[in-house]
């Protein structure tokens, strides 16, 4: 476990309250989550110089909590508590921001050419945030041992949502080539799992507090609790290797 990023006795207990449905958890879920999530959505859309507001951060953020409680809170069941849980929800709410966006923006490029539906995406070149099948934990344990153009092609496929016509024009490689360099991936992270595996609210309740005006963003760091628990240490979001 990272000492930098440790998953604290009280993140354990919350965990443990929403994984078992307890009354009040999901509550202080939020209390506690809800502004890293809000600033993460902020650094995510400035990283990729998308323009959104208040109305615009709340509905993502709506649609990443939604997520969280999603399948009986299979995100938070995937967490494998190498590192503070306030790390991993910066990770899930970056992917599904980036899903979000990507999606935003095929919608007014439909309605710009007069589309009146959008085509599916291609199988094997949706958004990373669309794929339940890798760990986010896995693959930040994958990347560590990854160097060069493999671990940023890695990287942005799977932490940053790009298509592969995104990252053949930032890294200058051919796009057959990132599916060869990702199907190399997909069995490394195969390996990885193998050898370390060992009441719900209704989404449709979930209420979303109005998002603060937006500031120019500074890389997340882990809010400080509304309620009596011990701060969420800090942790660090890189916005490029």
């Amino acid at each position: 476990m990272d000492a930098d990023t440790p998953f604290t006795a009280v993140d354990r207990d919350l965990l443990k309250r929403c994984l078992n449905r307890e009354p009040g958890s999901w509550n202080d879920f939020v209390d506690r989550f809800l502004s890293l999530i809000y600033h993460t959505i902020g650094y995510t859309a400035h990283l990729r110089s998308a323009r959104v507001g208040p109305e615009d951060v709340e509905d993502i953020a709506a649609e990443v909590l939604l997520q969280i409680v999603a399948n009986n809170f299979k995100v938070l069941r995937e967490f494998r508590k190498q590192s503070s849980l306030a790390t991993y929800l910066a990770v899930v709410a970056r992917r599904i921001c980036v899903h979000e966006l990507v999606r935003r923006q095929k919608v007014k490029d439909a309605i710009k050419r007069g589309e009146s539906r959008l085509a599916e995406p291609e199988p094997d070149d949706a958004p990373a945030a669309q794929k339940g099948m890798e760990s986010l934990e896995e693959v930040e344990k994958l990347l560590r041992r990854l160097s060069g153009r493999e671990k940023e092609i890695v990287r942005l496929y799977y932490l940053e949502g790009r298509t592969y016509e995104e990252i053949s024009t930032e890294t200058d490689v051919p796009v057959n080539t990132i599916g060869a360099v990702l199907s190399r991936a997909r069995k490394k992270l195969r390996e990885t799992a193998s050898a370390g595996s060992s009441a719900m609210p209704d989404p449709r309740t979930v209420k979303v507090p109005k998002a603060p005006p937006i500031a120019t963003p500074k890389p997340p760091k882990a809010p400080k609790s509304k309620s009596k628990m011990e701060p969420i240490p800090e942790h660090r979001t890189e916005a490029s290797e």
